[in-house]
């Protein structure tokens, strides 16, 4: 049995126009030309830059060893979930994602389903999160033409901490005043509905047949289980909190069947174990321990808090 020892992502930074030319104190970037709006975690042009994998990029280290890498309770072909950092400095446009089955209908292997982690939140922050009740189809509609459907969205304020499931199918626009971790399905579907009057081409058609005036998304609530925190369990993925203190014996080191992916909020991990040479995992990095890895272990020389996202088991391409 092939085994795959872990290994760190480099961050893969996205030009957004409304992104930040500086991500300080986040990431040491700085770009005098287009903003940067998204850092790419597990995309799938991020690159290993540790051990033997080094240079990599995550699509090739999936099709090479998939089943290593995901675990065999995983039949997506691609790597299962795209993570990433949201830097808006502007209000995005109001957007709706397809499910899996209208995906499929237009020929693609998945929708797109995703949830955000609010690392940071200014007061006053809030999101778009889906029609308020009792508008009709035909108000939205119409609120699009005349340049109104802002009045029509249910805006949710956001404080640091907070997990917010955004369900395929909901109409929704992220605002300023925020820094997300996303997880979403690996997918890049996305339809834009409405851009506040802006030239930018809109996806109507595609827009109306994906939304739903009800959906499962909203705010999800945390749970403490086992000395860690549950941020969210849905159909596509699990996050979970974990604090990590000098000298601690985790669970978190318990083998799983699918990949794991650790993302550093705060403080400095290290990771060792068989036939690997040891790496470190530093704030705002990500680290990928592979379904069928050597023995491995994690140190802390002081507090630290990991963010562990993991795929569902079972999913499947169309």
């Amino acid at each position: 049995m092939e085994t795959l020892p872990p290994f760190r992502l480099a961050p893969y930074f996205r030009t957004r126009p409304w992104g930040f030319h500086d991500l300080t104190p986040w990431y040491d970037f700085h770009t005098e030309g287009e903003p940067i709006g998204e850092v790419w975690l597990t995309g799938e042009m991020c690159a290993a830059d540790t051990g033997p994998l080094t240079g990599m990029s995550l699509a090739d280290i999936t099709r090479q060893h998939r089943s290593a890498l995901l675990g065999i309770g995983i039949r997506e072909k691609d790597f299962p979930l795209l993570v990433k950092l949201l830097f808006p400095k502007e209000k995005l446009s109001v957007q709706v994602h397809p499910d899996d089955a209208l995906a499929q209908h237009y020929g693609e292997p998945r929708g797109k389903t995703e949830c955000w982690y609010a690392l940071d939140a200014r007061p006053g922050a809030q999101v778009a999160l889906g029609i308020r009740p009792g508008v009709t189809v035909d108000q939205v509609k119409a609120a699009v033409e005349d340049n109104s459907l802002e009045s029509l969205l249910e805006m949710v304020p956001v404080q640091k901490g907070d997990m917010i499931l955004v369900a395929a199918g909901t109409v929704h626009a992220m605002g300023p005043g925020v820094v997300i971790l996303e997880t979403q399905q690996t997918s890049d579907l996305t339809y834009r509905m409405y851009d506040y009057g802006s030239a930018r081409e809109l996806h109507l058609e595609k827009s109306f047949a994906a939304m739903r005036l009800k959906t499962t998304a909203g705010k999800v609530p945390p749970r403490t289980v086992d000395g860690h925190t549950l941020l969210i369990d849905e159909r596509y993925f699990r996050i979970e909190r974990w604090p990590v203190r000098p000298g601690t014996a985790l669970a978190l080191l318990d083998p799983l069947p699918v990949v794991q992916m650790l993302f550093v909020v705060g403080g400095r991990m290290r990771i060792s174990g068989d036939g690997f040479t040891p790496f470190a995992v530093e704030r705002n990095q990500m680290a990928v321990i592979p379904a069928a890895t050597p023995r491995w272990t994690l140190a802390t020389e002081a507090p630290t808090e990991v963010i562990r996202i993991l795929p569902a088991e079972g999913s499947a391409e169309g």
